[in-house]
């Protein structure tokens, strides 16, 4: 495996959440910071020396909310 994508969302809590697509990874932060560095942690457990993948692709999903009033 060349690349790992994680779908990071604001937690309703507060802090941030992130869920690998193609792999059961699953971890959280409280900040983007926080949270990379955990990202970086759960893949090397994952994942052997040998498998671990080239490339982590963040995709950061924001919810906003606008209106005209």
């Amino acid at each position: 495996m060349n690349e790992l994508f994680f779908l990071v969302e604001e937690a309703a809590e507060g802090g941030y959440i992130a869920k690998a697509l193609g792999a059961p990874i699953y971890t959280q932060g409280e900040s983007l910071e926080e949270l990379r560095a955990n990202i970086r942690d759960a893949v090397a457990c994952h994942f052997g020396d040998d498998d671990k993948p080239a490339l982590i692709r963040l995709h950061i999903v924001k919810d906003e909310t606008l209106s005209y009033a």
